[in-house]
């Protein structure tokens, strides 16, 4: 709502003093035009321009014919960035402090968006089913994925030495562990590894899903792990693998032929 209201302010500002319901299309898509052309603004931030738009001409206004195919094509999906398996050993060995350890080892491990590290309860760690529950997930969905018990046993070790009461990683003055501070755990140690410096913590994600397609296991799995509502998302870490393309060979090289 904020994201739309601030938009459609600056649309209003553009024709100040002319009521948005006397406007026509073409006003409307030299707007737009003004945008890229001028303000430079990136597709996403383009897409909600249009977006606040068509909802108050169509919905407010009822003047739906104004606003009819005005979102524009779909942007182009672009690969995400992926470490290779030694980035990864080189940025969890450069975080001295256990806790900060644990961080970046259970994100890469389970697949975890930055919110759902943060959002961690200990009592969503069920090591005896080598599973972490994640709550209220992208889409207000719940979900499990891998509890590694590489990675539960530093998680022992930081729970007793740190003492945390609910959530998993607690701030100094309690509560759970910001955001903000992940960002700057991995961003630390993202320096002092010296590896892709165009890595942020969501890459870790990234990884971890393409590495474990990497290991063969199902996409279907993959998808379930990593909470996508459709198996289209998850497929786009086929594109990224090329491991195992050694090993791949035509079907016709097991038919014989006169």
């Amino acid at each position: 709502m904020k994201a739309y209201k601030n938009c459609f302010r600056q649309f209003i500002l553009y024709y100040d003093g002319q009521k948005p319901s006397e406007l026509t299309r073409k006003q409307i898509d030299a707007f737009l035009l003004y945008l890229v052309r001028d303000k430079k603004v990136t597709e996403s931030y383009q897409n909600v321009f249009e977006c606040a738009i068509k909802f108050f001409y169509s919905m407010v206004l009822e003047q739906e014919e104004k606003v009819r195919s005005l979102v524009s094509k779909k942007k182009e999906q672009k690969l995400p960035q992926v470490l290779v398996e030694s980035e990864v050993i080189r940025l969890v060995d450069a975080c001295e402090n256990p806790k900060h350890k644990c961080i970046l080892m259970l994100i890469y491990s389970a697949g975890l968006r930055l919110g759902e590290l943060t959002n961690l309860r200990l009592s969503d760690l069920q090591p005896e089913k080598n599973r972490v529950f994640v709550r209220d997930a992208k889409g207000k969905k719940d979900r499990c994925t891998i509890l590694s018990p590489k990675v539960w046993e530093k998680l022992k070790n930081y729970i007793e030495d740190y003492r945390p009461v609910d959530w998993l990683f607690e701030g100094q003055q309690g509560g759970k562990y910001s955001d903000r501070s992940v960002q700057q755990v991995f961003q630390d140690a993202k320096i002092r590894s010296g590896i892709n410096p165009l890595a942020t913590c969501h890459t870790l994600r990234h990884s971890f899903a393409t590495h474990i397609l990497e290991k063969w296991v199902d996409i279907l799995y993959i998808q379930e792990l990593l909470g996508h509502a459709s198996p289209e998302t998850t497929a786009i870490y086929a594109h990224i693998t090329k491991k195992g393309w050694d090993k791949l060979k035509s079907p016709i090289d097991d038919l014989d032929f006169k």
